[in-house]
């Protein structure tokens, strides 16, 4: 008997003017970060060159190891010039601790509100 992982994806962008919003998986991990940038950058680019911000919601992510790090990373890289990430975490979850560790939070604005990252 072999066993089926179902992955979650990241939700439909909320229509926002220069923003998407994206609530990512419970976990993110080198299992299925792979998978997760082209879906996330789908997104982005479906606002073309209007996109002003985009939020990455790990409110709902309990796991996150470095392939996460690296995924947030990647997307910065290919968004759009002048376009941004932002992060929504909670200040006591684990993918915060992870995002201060490795040093991610020094390079990309992390915030405990959703209506704080979508309005900055």
């Amino acid at each position: 008997m072999s066993a089926v992982t179902f992955f979650t994806n990241p939700t439909e962008p909320r229509d926002l003017p220069g923003r998407v919003h994206l609530t990512m998986p419970a976990e993110i991990d080198f299992c299925n970060a792979a998978d997760l940038l082209p879906l996330v950058l789908s997104a982005a680019g479906a606002r073309g060159d209007r996109l002003e911000v985009l939020v990455l919601d790990l409110r709902a992510t309990s796991f996150m190891d470095s392939q996460g790090i690296r995924l947030v990373n990647d997307v910065r890289r290919r968004l759009p010039p002048g376009a941004v990430v932002r992060l929504v975490a909670p200040p006591d979850g684990i993918t915060n601790r992870v995002l201060e560790l490795t040093g991610l939070r020094r390079d990309v604005p992390v915030y405990d509100d959703l209506t704080e990252a979508l309005a900055a």
